[in-house]
């Protein structure tokens, strides 16, 4: 019998998904990396169809990983209709939020992954939580993978920090295209900076799988009828090598998405706004103050 069915869970872990398999999502990796702190996992997975009948099996890839009790799924159909700045992916999101029933909701995206070594801090944060009723999110730092497994994008137009775990029960809602969080009335949330990392690996995928993400995202930001120019990979503003370890758990995903493409040695796309990032990147890195960073959050200290 579910341990859970007459307590409270502490943390409660959500995500969605929608044609994982497809588009090369780290799915299973990311559920992983967050299960060890959660007491149940809600794991929303998109369909094509009101039934909820037709997907790329994802659904029926993670039920067979995930197949303990505190693992929860929910089927739901992605309306092609909602279509505007990707509103579909936090409407999503919220549905999952929906049936987290912890005190406390620990995000996570297809596409995120937290590494072991964090694992501690988050759970000690939400202990200080507990104490102080005025911290009602916590902000992850940011590490973006960009063109291959060893490659990072840091500069301003990248974000480097967003709210990861909520406190449930006040009405907070993912917002927009669900990079963040708001309360019901759109205001940013109270959240406390953590040393945490999200390992972001969205842009880390092999050319001809980011194009097929990028096509789908159009379409959800745009509407149905958009079309994508194909995707290809360019030395943009901002990447340098990573050197660090990546979670053990992504070993496998990551050895088997790591390509040919060295895109360190390809000429920089030049861009004007180059001139403006290399200035603002340059006070970070001496101060470590980010000029007009977008804070998706009101950070309390």
């Amino acid at each position: 019998m579910n341990q859970l069915v007459n307590k409270t869970p502490l943390i409660s872990g959500f995500t969605m998904v929608k044609n994982g398999l497809t588009l090369g999502y780290p799915i299973k990796e990311s559920i992983e990396s967050i299960a060890p702190i959660c007491d149940e996992v809600i794991i929303n997975i998109g369909f094509d169809d009101p039934a909820c009948t037709k997907d790329d099996g994802t659904y029926a890839y993670l039920k067979k990983y995930f197949n303990h009790s505190k693992f929860v799924f929910i089927k739901n159909y992605w309306d092609p209709e909602v279509a505007t700045k990707g509103v579909v992916l936090s409407q999503q999101t919220n549905l999952a939020l929906a049936k987290c029933r912890g005190k406390y909701c620990q995000y996570i995206q297809a596409d995120e992954v937290v590494h072991e070594l964090d694992l501690q801090i988050i759970h000690r944060e939400v202990m200080n939580m507990e104490k102080d009723d005025a911290i009602h999110g916590l902000i992850f730092n940011y590490l973006h993978f960009y063109g291959n497994v060893d490659i990072v994008k840091h500069t301003r137009s990248s974000y480097r920090r967003e709210v990861r775990l909520i406190r449930n029960g006040l009405g907070i809602k993912s917002y927009l295209d669900a990079q963040g969080f708001r309360y019901s009335d759109d205001a940013k949330v109270a959240a406390k900076q953590i040393k945490a990392k999200i390992y972001h690996y969205g842009w880390a995928r092999k050319e001809e799988v980011m194009d097929r993400k990028n096509k789908s995202f159009g379409k959800l930001y745009h509407g149905t009828t958009h079309r994508e120019a194909e995707f290809i990979y360019e030395r943009v503003w901002g990447l340098r090598p990573f050197h660090d370890t990546h979670p053990e758990l992504m070993q496998e995903w990551v050895e088997g998405h790591r390509n040919d493409l060295d895109i360190m040695r390809m000429d920089l796309k030049w861009e004007w706004r180059n001139l403006g990032l290399a200035f603002s990147d340059t006070i970070e890195f001496l101060t470590g103050y980010r000029m007009g960073e977008f804070k998706n959050f009101k950070e309390i200290r």
